[in-house]
């Protein structure tokens, strides 16, 4: 969560900058850095505020690098899959720097198994982590932001969710990572048709890029490479994510971008296809005919990733 033009950032879980996930469960982070695991968040301090601060922690490291490149940030460890835990990640970014005016949502993390082999607790741990890890934070800054409005302050607001091939294609060994991003694609939707008459705009991406996450899930795909160009770096992904994020990107809402090395590309979504009306009730045996008919004339299937 950061101030328009980089004047300002609140790193934490669903920012920009690393911080522990929910209950332990993992790390999580930004654009550029979007870890995952099951690392220990190190020693935790409580500020004035009352809000836990990871004194030692990837999220401090971010704020670092941040503030030595003349930048202003802070960490917030909440939990952003807990309605507290959002509300005081949005009151953070005000109390510091006075309005709130980008979401950067990316909590998340893998509990990858195939579906007959994947247990409760993994699927309720994902899409917790994952899809309700955007909900919360989007719902407390969006109630921010339509105060504003109301209070005629209408905001020039941006919000960024994060999801993933695995949400647009589904991918093997992965259904609740992919039901959840998908989710997160449908959530975007419908927060950007909502959220537009009070200032606000509300893009995805599905990026593809090296993190503590996916440098362990697929490490021959994320190797860095002995020469040339480094198509997995994270920081092929950061400018689209703050571009997204700034008045540059006025009038663009509701739109999903995928972005993977050096190429940007904008996602069109289930679109309707062929399609034949009756006009009257269909009988089994006839809609087997008709529907035969109509993937014959419809586009080839995207193929599942792994598959």
């Amino acid at each position: 969560m950061h101030g328009r033009g980089g004047q300002g950032a609140l790193e934490g879980p669903g920012g920009q900058g690393a911080a522990e996930g929910p209950g332990g469960q993992g790390d999580v982070g930004g654009p550029a850095r979007r870890p995952a695991g099951g690392g220990s968040a190190g020693p935790v301090a409580a500020d004035s505020a009352g809000r836990q601060v990871v004194a030692d922690h990837p999220a401090q490291q971010v704020v670092e690098e941040i503030r030595a490149a003349g930048g202003e940030a802070i960490a917030h460890g909440g939990d952003v899959a807990t309605s507290a835990g959002a509300a005081s990640l949005v009151a953070a970014a005000v109390e510091t720097y006075g309005r709130l005016d980008t979401l950067v949502n990316n909590a998340g993390f893998l509990r990858d198994r195939m579906l007959v082999n994947l247990d409760e607790d993994d699927w309720d741990a994902v899409v917790r982590v994952h899809l309700k890890g955007h909900f919360l934070p989007l719902k407390h800054a969006a109630a921010y932001w339509r105060a504003e409005a109301k209070a005629g302050r209408r905001p020039d607001a941006r919000v960024v969710n994060t999801s993933s091939g695995a949400g647009l294609s589904g991918s093997l060994g992965q259904v609740n990572y992919s039901a959840a991003k998908a989710g997160i694609l449908a959530l975007t939707l419908v927060a950007a048709a909502e959220l537009g008459r009070y200032g606000v705009q509300v893009n995805a991406i599905a990026p593809a890029a090296r993190t503590r996450m996916t440098e362990r899930a697929f490490a021959e795909t994320m190797a860095v490479p002995d020469a040339g160009f480094d198509a997995m770096a994270p920081e092929n992904v950061s400018p689209l994510v703050v571009w997204l994020g700034s008045v540059g990107s006025e009038g663009v809402t509701g739109r999903v971008f995928e972005a993977e090395g050096g190429r940007i590309t904008v996602m069109e979504g289930w679109r309707a296809g062929p399609s034949v009306d009756k006009g009257a009730r269909w009988v089994p045996g006839e809609v087997g005919e008709a529907a035969l008919k109509l993937l014959g004339e419809a586009g080839v299937q995207g193929v599942v990733y792994g598959a």
